[in-house]
């Protein structure tokens, strides 16, 4: 056996259970089905341990497909030395005509593609990193919470023909009226009271996320970039939070353009001959740092200018960084307004604006020197 080849790995993961299939890599090898593992730590560990024992001064080269499972096999199998891939499902190339899929086939096919180079790895964030775009993820889950529960409570009060005559909603003032309503039948009384406590209860709850993740923040190796990007218009903290949390270490891109396609803001196309169509945005990659640059793209709108606010922000940054967020003020407030000015559509405007704003993100942490983890070190709290 010769001491520097290479084995390739496929796993298909289950939640009680791993299909296995191995490839080596002499030309012409055929991927061969090991079986069937339990989906335990040690068992991962075993399975490796056989294939180094079988294969001495090999690579081993794992596999998977990204799903609910998440990423403790990739972690698990770098912090042993070997070579780990998390690939997407829906990069997965796929026959046209294949009709029968089995847990054993799609393990062949994961070690097929990866020894023919077919496969594109997603990038795993760190266990850190993941951590806060969770609780980053649960604050948002319980801003859409509060919301839906205060619009059931309008909608209550409507079919019932109650209006406040006040200016602002869901101020304490308003709040004091609701608790003061009576309605015409004592059932719907109850309902009233039960959304009331509901909505207290979720304003609470959103209160403990946001000191939460104010705190946790201020302690991540990324809040030099989170404070860094908010020197932008349009990108305060929880923007900021949630873009970082979601693509992760921004320095793999080595070209603003690949952040902006892996953001699924550049436009589609179909081409073919001499005709070129191009479409609507190809709305691939994470839709929620998308969507948060859509938000925060509304506010240039309006001219440029620093406001108060934007200037605290802005206050102990580089020079260089400032620079760079004016810079991008400039050129984004001047686009909208021409873009506006030639009759475009709003959306597609606002989608131009959050491209480009992408790409000044991109230069901003480019800035920001950050220190490399090693994945030796990596906290794992998976158990055996």
């Amino acid at each position: 056996m010769n001491k520097h080849s290479m084995i390739f790995i496929g796993l298909d993961t289950h939640k009680e259970f791993h299909e296995v299939a191995y490839c080596e890599e002499q030309r012409g090898a055929s991927p061969v089905h090991y079986g069937r593992i339990p989906s335990s730590k040690v068992s991962v560990k075993k399975l490796l341990r056989q294939f180094e024992s079988k294969y001495p001064g090999a690579t081993l080269h794992v596999v998977y497909e990204a799903g609910p499972c998440g990423y403790w096999i990739y972690r698990l199998i770098t912090s042993l030395g070997h070579c780990g891939y998390v690939v997407a499902p829906s990069l997965i190339p796929k026959k046209p005509g294949e009709h029968i899929k089995t847990d054993r086939r799609d393990a062949l096919k994961l070690v097929k593609l990866l020894k023919s180079e077919d496969l594109t790895p997603i990038y795993v964030p760190e266990p850190e990193d993941e951590a806060i775009r969770d609780l980053s993820r649960a604050r948002e889950a319980a801003m859409k919470d509060l919301k839906e529960a205060k619009y059931q409570l309008k909608a209550l009060l409507l079919r019932n023909n109650i209006r406040y005559e006040g200016t602002a909603n869901w101020s304490k003032k308003h709040l004091r009226w609701l608790t003061e309503l009576i309605l015409p039948h004592p059932a719907q009384q109850i309902v009233l009271q039960e959304q009331l406590q509901t909505i207290d209860e979720r304003i609470r709850r959103l209160e403990r996320l946001d000191n939460e993740l104010t705190h946790h923040v201020h302690q991540w190796r990324y809040y030099p970039v989170i404070k860094a990007i908010q020197a932008m218009r349009g990108v305060r903290l929880l923007v900021a939070v949630g873009v970082v949390a979601e693509l992760g270490d921004l320095h793999r891109f080595d070209h603003p353009r690949k952040l902006m396609a892996y953001l699924g803001l550049v436009p589609s196309e179909h081409s073919t001959g001499g005709k070129r169509n191009m479409g609507p945005i190809t709305k691939s990659g994470n839709g929620r740092a998308r969507r948060l640059l859509i938000e925060g793209a509304h506010s240039y709108r309006y001219p440029a200018n620093v406001s108060t606010e934007l200037q605290l922000r802005q206050e102990g940054l580089p020079k260089d960084i400032v620079d760079i967020a004016w810079k991008a003020q400039l050129r984004l407030c001047k686009r909208y307004q021409r873009m506006s000015k030639k009759g475009k559509h709003y959306n597609l405007i606002i989608t131009a604006i959050a491209r480009e704003m992408a790409a000044y993100i991109w230069a901003i942490a480019k800035e920001v020197v950050l220190t490399p983890v090693n994945p030796k070190l990596r906290l794992s709290r998976v158990p055996a």
